[in-house]
């Protein structure tokens, strides 16, 4: 190789030293060695004629890499003792993304995480303006110690072997990437579920180096990308923020090593359990899908309240289905209620979702309490109930109360109130009549046989039964009578029941 390039440069009249050739020199000395002119040539990549020289740096490129590698110390920053930072550009392209699970609250992602930086014990000189290496000089160099703060198991795909990249340019400018699938936390407000909206931050640092000696950067304007196409199942990605600040944290690491640096340098200790971090930050904000919520929950639930609603059209006998029907639609609702939330986390505060499954059990419910209702208030006087014997109640009526009334039903009254004054609840005990245009007529049956008056002229008079609807009495009294029970209103009920059903019978 040494004799080769003697040749290389005698072409371009620059002569080495005969004492190189005889000596076992490495390359890079003697690539060093060359002239001004040929080293500004071979970096301005001016095009040479075919030569051999070409051949020996490509196949001394291990050679170059341990010229490289041998006074190098991996553990030291690049700019170890400049008093700068070392400053890492970094950018992400996102291949895929999901699933984000409410239930966990995490979500995942499979990426290209690219970082870049510059290390100028790594530069060369040749006509290669860069190196494509082998993931084991990992070993051999800096790299740094980049993690994810909310990160949860992350992890480097190996197959078929581990997927990672190192270049390294004539400048010393090293790029690292790998492909990777993130799990990361994400913090989730579910008040709004679903019609909610989410932010999933992704957040990275070093990990010991604080940001005066290392500084994380975005590489520019467009550092987190998006694979063409790319799309999730349950949301849609509205936007992604990214930015740069600095985090203050306390170190809660190597407590051994701490409280040692606790007892033998106080100083030191508080150098190192605090500090500021230079931390990089992407938001991806989310706004979920509610197509599959109407098809699921909402339009079933409506379905089943409105068909909750059926049983007002059902005739009142009909108890068992219109029960029926009213505890069916309650345990469909129970149902969906309990297949919505499995995949929903225990908070302690109630979704909208929950809000809408609690106002359709509160319709259904509140049709089934509408029956029972009207079915116990609507029953009274129908035979259905029995009635003890203790209910015979007086009935002491003045004679205002029949006038209208006809003869027959003067006597009628007056026979069945000879039998005792005694009636049943369910029988007419108090008839009211109003006045109405009635003609008296006359009648060969007197009421009594020393009836020495004349009858009274013929008069207009109205026989009508009142009902509990034509006493006017409020609907909202109504309605408070039976909430409270009232023994004097359920009377009165019983007798217009009665007196109902005899005028339909007449």
């Amino acid at each position: 190789a040494i004799l080769c390039l003697s040749k290389i440069a005698s072409r371009h009249g620059v002569s080495l030293d005969q004492n190189l050739l005889g000596q076992n020199t490495s390359l890079k000395s003697v690539v060093v060695g060359f002239s001004p002119s040929i080293k500004e040539a071979i970096r301005s990549n001016i095009r040479m004629p075919r030569s051999p020289v070409n051949d020996v740096v490509s196949k001394n490129i291990t050679l170059v890499l341990e010229n490289l590698l041998k006074n190098y110390e991996s553990s030291q920053l690049p700019t170890h003792g400049k008093d700068v930072p070392t400053i890492v550009q970094t950018n992400i392209l996102i291949r895929s993304m999901g699933p984000v699970s409410e239930l966990d609250m995490e979500y995942s992602m499979d990426c290209y995480f690219r970082q870049y930086w510059r290390d100028q014990r790594l530069s060369f000189l040749g006509p290669i303006k860069s190196l494509s290496l082998s993931i084991k000089m990992l070993e051999r160099i800096w790299r740094p110690d980049t993690y994810f703060y909310n990160g949860k198991n992350s992890y480097v795909h190996t197959i078929t072997v581990p997927n990672k990249l190192l270049r390294i340019s004539q400048d010393g400018d090293i790029l690292y990437s790998m492909r990777l699938t993130i799990k990361a936390k994400c913090p989730m407000e579910l008040r709004s579920f679903p019609m909610d909206r989410q932010s999933c931050p992704l957040i990275m640092g070093s990990y010991a180096y604080t940001s005066k000696d290392l500084i994380y950067q975005w590489q520019n304007e467009a550092s987190v990308n998006f694979v063409p196409g790319m799309t999730l199942s349950q949301f849609d990605l509205i936007s992604s923020p990214y930015r740069n600040f600095t985090l203050k944290r306390r170190e809660e690491r190597f407590f051994y090593y701490k409280f040692y640096l606790f007892l033998t340098s106080p100083i030191q200790y508080l150098k190192m359990v605090s500090g500021e971090f230079s931390v990089l930050q992407v938001s991806f904000n989310l706004q979920r899908h509610t197509g599959y919520f109407l098809i699921q929950v909402y339009v079933p639930c409506i379905l089943i309240v409105v068909l909750s609603w059926v049983s007002f059209w059902i005739h009142r006998e009909a108890t068992s289905d219109r029960v029926g029907l009213g505890i069916t639609t309650v345990l469909t609702l129970s149902t969906i209620s309990l297949d919505s939330r499995t995949d929903l986390p225990k908070v302690r505060y109630a979704t909208a979702l929950d809000w809408f499954l609690l106002m359709s059990f509160f319709y259904c419910i509140a049709t089934l309490l509408e029956f029972a209702g009207v079915h116990y208030f609507t029953k009274v006087g129908s035979g259905e109930i029995p009635v003890d014997e203790d209910d015979w109640e007086d009935c002491n009526e003045t004679e205002e109360e029949f006038i209208g009334a006809t003869g027959t039903d003067l006597l009628d009254i007056t026979n069945s109130n000879s039998d005792g004054g005694r009636k049943r609840r369910s029988s007419i005990i108090c008839p009211i009549y109003n006045n109405s245009s009635l003609h008296y007529e006359s009648r060969k049956t007197s009421l009594t046989s020393n009836l020495q008056t004349p009858p009274p002229p013929p008069i207009r008079l109205t026989m009508e039964r009142t009902t509990q609807t034509e006493n006017k009495l409020p609907k909202w009294k109504q309605f408070l009578y039976c909430l409270k029970g009232d023994d004097k209103f359920r009377k009165q009920r019983q007798r217009e029941a009665a007196a109902a059903a005899a005028s339909n019978s007449g």
